[in-house]
């Protein structure tokens, strides 16, 4: 029997467990910590790994990440055979999408400095700017990104994005590599990142690059918090290099208490809850990748573990 171990929130892994009973009966799904032969698991659905859970499995072929990313596991303890798979599932780009439009409409009409002014009993408004009017940019077009560009669409934003390689969106100026980088940076009124978190990609979110946006230019962080210097925003912010901040995540989650960050009225923040795995959606994206294992066939979301995305 093919074996599946489920190392994380324990209720989900209930829930799943019954899912698999119903739709993959030959599947035997197992539930750290609960016991069972682990010597035969095969298949690995995890948020964070640790080395003497890795050490107990030592027939492991595949890593099911719970999450879009992979950046939270800790694949130097990972045997480089191990193939490893990022989730990709309804739950997480629908919320991720609705959670870039409603940040992105915030900083289009000045949300921040209008919540700031209420709050010193001020009343002032605004010239409004149409959405045609604006620019956002993404930096990393994967999978959520796309799904956020779809969402803005109808808006009328000029959307525009940069990756590493080249891609082609309907309706979106696409940059590439380091050469584009400056174009689109240039451009760009709403900074929206996605990107992977990487060796090449940690710190993206600079004084430097920072330096490169419109002065004024707002940004969106829903990827990592190792994309982003801290100190570099607080200064960009004070300096009036940046207008505003939306960020989702913390280089150390949850931010510790006291950090600037809570107190700062340009900077809006959220706990980790932009783009949010849904279990009752999540597990049958598992199912459907398994079944792809187990038949030989492309499986989605595989990661390149030379890239790390």
């Amino acid at each position: 029997m093919n074996t599946i171990l489920h190392h994380g929130d324990e209720a989900r892994g209930r829930y799943w467990r019954e899912v698999f009973a119903r739709e993959m009966p030959g599947v035997d799904f197992l539930c750290h910590p609960d016991g069972g032969d682990w010597s035969q698991v095969r298949f690995l659905v995890a948020w964070t790994l640790t080395p003497e859970v890795i050490a107990a499995l030592p027939a492991l072929e595949v890593i099911f990440s719970i999450g879009a990313g992979v950046d939270q596991l800790d694949l130097s303890i990972v045997p480089p055979h191990v193939r490893v798979v990022r989730m990709i599932e309804p739950g997480i780009t629908t919320t991720m999408a609705q959670y870039i439009v409603m940040a992105t409409l915030a900083l289009h009409r000045d949300l921040p400095f209008y919540v700031a002014e209420q709050r010193h009993g001020r009343w002032s408004p605004r010239d409004v700017r149409l959405c045609s009017e604006r620019t956002v940019g993404f930096l990393g077009l994967g999978e959520l990104a796309r799904a956020s560009i779809k969402a803005l669409g109808p808006l009328g934003f000029r959307l525009t994005g940069w990756s590493r390689s080249t891609k082609a969106i309907a309706g979106v100026e696409t940059y590439a590599g380091q050469e584009g980088l400056s174009g689109f940076l240039a451009s760009t009124d709403i900074l929206v990142c996605l990107l992977p978190l990487t060796d090449a990609t940690r710190g993206i979110l600079c004084r430097d690059l920072f330096e490169r946006l419109p002065r004024g230019a707002a940004i969106v962080n829903a990827a990592r918090g190792g994309h982003l210097v801290d100190g570099d925003l607080t200064a960009a912010l004070d300096e009036g290099l940046l207008s505003a901040a939306f960020l989702d995540v913390a280089s150390t989650e949850p931010l510790a208490e006291g950090h600037p960050f809570y107190s700062n009225p340009r900077i809006f923040l959220t706990p980790h809850i932009s783009g949010v795995t849904r279990p009752e959606t999540a597990v049958h994206a598992l199912i459907t990748n398994l079944r792809c294992v187990l038949a030989n066939d492309p499986v989605a979301g595989e990661v390149d573990r030379a890239r790390g995305y």
